[in-house]
């Protein structure tokens, strides 16, 4: 039998604050732990929330970016239940009054568009750490209490491949928006699929499994395919699926039970009565919406259409927004956009790849990069040239400094070039008979003899043109 797939996603991110969601306690990470709470994180008699404005504005950015319809009045639930890494024993939520419904998020997978609905985002606090081990579990309440939003998806999305770039394409928006660091592997954006699977047709929802704590995107796609895999081969072989938890063990590559699902879990939802429904200021909305940051949808456009890029170049320096963010400093002292593009993607991503090492460590300094590539536009050095100065370029080196040092000021005039080729011709007796007979290798044997006798300063384009010229001459 065929089956459809049916998957919807809840992302859980930390909000870029520099304090908790309701304390003033610090908002960090690998700090020692319990050293950055206080007595409202660790829910002490008598203590009262304090609402972030921050977290409100960033929520609202979030709500922006992703298309939902914001409701100007923040209001807060109590969602009851005893957990170890809860120490007042209930979470602050917006259950029944989300800050934004009914947005969406585009995607595109082997070059279709698809439009990912959003049911909700609504703002909460996340819980404390907990580590278990042989002898007990050890709670770390610094994370406790930091402002999150969840984004729920609608059940839109039919495989891996849609799931892995609907992450994908939100964590590079709240990224851009500067809403999140969105680091998965520090657990700053965590992800929670649920996953189905029907025969091909229906229209009637199978049991869904949850598939809990996906760290990276990757893992997002092994993870359903895994779970996906694992249901067919139930239902083919007459089982039937268990509304469980679930986690990926990466090892294995395989979907791993962790407790089943009797029933609805009853959180006796009730409003928050420590914090009282908040109007927002629709002038203050607006003023957050004219200033956001530029949208990783409006810098493509900005790419292909003012720069000229690919589809492909566009895309990979937006998927790096440190390396998107240095090319828009380059682009500010050159207008050679497909040659800065070409340079950063090929060479400077290359050598931070290969050295492991990030952008914000590199000594690189954009208008450098800039009249590099200017030197190449204007033939003042070849490319070939250009690549022999771009290793002390990445250092902080000033390009010009370096040619002018190593000699490397390239010819592009004619009578001097075409002085050269002459006598290379002379010398090359050979080569001209092979080129006439077909074996076109001859010129780059003619070229090379060319750029030799020159030290690298001949103009090679314009050498080449010149061999052929004269060529045609004898």
């Amino acid at each position: 039998m065929q089956y459809e797939t049916v998957i919807g996603i809840e992302i859980h991110c930390e909000l870029k604050t520099k304090t908790k969601m309701f304390s003033s306690a610090p908002v960090t990470f690998g700090q020692p732990a319990n050293s950055c709470t206080n007595e409202i994180d660790l829910g002490h008699p008598g203590v009262l929330p304090c609402l972030n404005k921050k977290a409100v504005e960033l929520a609202i950015r979030a709500c922006t970016a992703t298309h939902c319809t914001i409701d100007p009045l923040v209001k807060f639930d109590r969602k009851n239940y005893y957990y170890s890494d809860l120490p007042k024993g209930f979470q602050i939520t917006q259950q029944f009054h989300p800050i934004g419904r009914n947005g969406y998020v585009d995607i595109t997978v082997d070059g279709e568009k698809k439009q990912i609905r959003l049911n909700r985002i609504h703002m909460e606090e996340d819980t404390a750490k907990q580590f278990h081990g042989y002898q007990g579990t050890s709670i770390d309440f610094n994370r406790a209490g930091t402002p999150l939003i969840e984004i729920v998806s609608e059940p839109d999305m039919r495989n891996g491949k849609e799931a892995a770039a609907y992450v994908e394409a939100l964590r590079t928006s709240l990224l851009y928006m500067n809403v999140s660091d969105v680091k998965m592997e520090e657990g700053s954006m965590r992800c929670d699929v649920n996953v189905s699977i029907r025969p091909a047709g229906s229209d009637t929802f199978g049991t869904k499994t949850e598939i809990k704590n996906l760290n990276s995107i990757s893992n997002v796609q092994k993870a359903i395919d895994a779970e996906v895999a694992r249901q067919t081969e139930v239902l083919e072989n007459g089982g039937t699926i268990v509304q469980a938890t679930y986690r990926f063990d990466e090892a294995t590559r395989s979907t791993v039970m962790m407790r089943k699902k009797e029933g609805t879990v009853d959180y006796k939802f009730f409003p928050e009565p420590n914090i009282p429904p908040v109007q927002l200021d629709e002038k203050w909305i607006a003023s957050i919406q004219e200033n956001l940051p530029e949208l990783p949808s409006q810098r493509y456009e900005r790419y292909t259409t003012v720069y000229g890029l690919s589809d492909y170049d566009a895309n990979v320096l937006i998927n790096n927004k440190e390396v998107s963010d240095f090319y828009d400093e380059v682009m500010k002292h050159t207008k050679e956009g497909k040659l800065v593009a070409n340079w950063t993607i090929s060479e400077l991503m290359a050598i931070l790849n290969r050295e492991n090492t990030p952008l914000s460590d590199c000594k690189i300094k954009p208008e450098h990069l800039a009249a590099m590539v200017e030197m190449i536009a204007k033939k003042e050095i070849s490319g070939k040239q250009a690549k022999e100065l771009f290793p002390d370029v990445v250092k902080g080196e000033d390009p010009k400094k370096l040619a002018d040092a190593r000699g490397m000021k390239q010819v592009s005039d004619v009578s001097a070039i075409l002085a050269i080729v002459n006598q290379v011709l002379d010398e090359q007796p050979q080569s001209i008979i092979d080129y006439k007979n077909g074996k076109d290798r001859a010129i780059g044997f003619l070229v090379g003899q060319i750029m030799k006798k020159s030290k690298g300063q001949a103009n090679p384009q314009l050498a080449n043109q010149l061999v052929l010229q004269e060529i045609a001459k004898r």
